[in-house]
């Protein structure tokens, strides 16, 4: 059975909080522009929430072409069933071509709801889109323009290309910060409509008696200078050099999945494939070996500066500078010269 789509639009899930936009729904925004363009098409935003002020025309602002905004009560707060709902008669109603979600906490939720109910297909923590064509031997027939949805696979060893050529809409759940979001252009015009959701009493069986929200004090994503520990600081205690080294450049302290599996630093620091994809000015990378699920983390930094005892290790291989010695010795040397420096 085929499922083809009414539209050659790219449609983008904007994920906010108390009106304030997460990040991958901006930069979702601007890759879907880019396919768009592609594809002679256009940007559609889905937004919910209760009482958003003028975020839609600030979507607009940020690539959207046209928003669908539902305003209710009843999702103003993110909860599986009633944002299910509406996703899902959207998409059987409207059919797009491409519909993409952050790999966040609630994108993870709703983006397999969604493309079970309507029969597509799900491609989760995509690290780039592209659009393309597919021959198919066996059926002899050319797919023109589908979504390569492009991951890493096996642990990060492979990187997969996986196209839908049948079922739509394309979906694909893409990670936050692989791709870079635009400039607000408050030029830019665009259609917002309004969205009168229906919900069923099944859709209300959860409900949010309180909510309690703590702040990350880590912000790896926006860090200018990020000094990341690997599994060959050794210690906890040793990780104090990382910290003394971050706190004298003004930077944030950054870790390896190595470093953090052994407890040496809590998982908010962890860079890389299951952790947070960051974009410094510089990245100092110590005792950090440099397997592939790390470095697809960072490999997008300005200036990298590796310091490791291995001569061979791959992290050397991206690095700009790179710096063959005991990090114990080399990072005190670091302190010391900066610190003379700012006298």
């Amino acid at each position: 059975m085929t499922n083809q789509s009414n539209s050659r639009d790219v449609w983008v899930f904007i994920e906010q909080e108390e009106g304030l936009v997460a990040d991958v729904s901006l930069e979702l925004l601007a890759k879907g522009q880019e396919l768009a363009r592609t594809l002679g098409s256009q940007v559609c935003g889905l937004l919910y929430g209760y009482q958003l002020g003028d975020l839609p025309e600030k979507l607009i602002h940020h690539g959207a072409d046209r928003v669908l905004w539902a305003d209710h009560p009843e999702l103003a707060m993110y909860r599986t069933l009633p944002y299910a709902r509406v996703t899902t008669e959207l998409v059987q109603g409207r059919r797009p071509y491409i519909f993409l979600v952050g790999a966040t906490a609630i994108g993870r939720d709703l983006a397999p709801r969604v493309a079970s109910a309507v029969r597509a297909g799900l491609t989760a923590d995509c690290t780039d889109l592209q659009i393309g064509d597919y021959e198919a031997k066996r059926e002899k027939q050319l797919y023109s323009d589908l979504l390569y949805q492009i991951r890493p696979a096996f642990g990060g060893n492979l990187i997969a290309t996986i196209i839908n050529p049948t079922m739509h809409p394309q979906m694909a759940t893409v990670r936050e910060g692989v791709m870079r979001r635009q400039e607000p252009d408050v030029t830019r015009q665009g259609a917002i409509e309004k969205i009168e959701p229906n919900f069923d009493d099944k859709d209300m069986v959860l409900k949010i008696l309180s909510r309690e929200t703590r702040e990350s004090k880590v912000n790896l994503r926006d860090a200018a200078i990020i000094v990341a520990g690997g599994g060959g600081v050794a210690s906890e205690s040793a990780f104090e050099l990382i910290r003394e080294l971050a706190h004298v450049l003004g930077g944030e302290v950054g870790a390896s999945r190595a470093a953090v599996d052994a407890g040496f630093i809590s998982r908010e620091h962890q860079v890389g494939q299951t952790g947070t994809t960051v974009r410094p000015r510089l990245y100092i990378a110590a005792g950090i070996s440099g397997a592939v699920q790390h470095r697809a983390g960072m490999d997008e930094s300005a200036k990298i500066v590796a310091i490791n005892t291995d001569p061979a290790a791959p992290i050397f291989q991206i690095a700009h500078y790179k710096i063959v010695g005991d990090l114990n010795e080399v990072i005190p040397m670091m302190i010391r010269a900066l610190r003379e420096k700012a006298k």
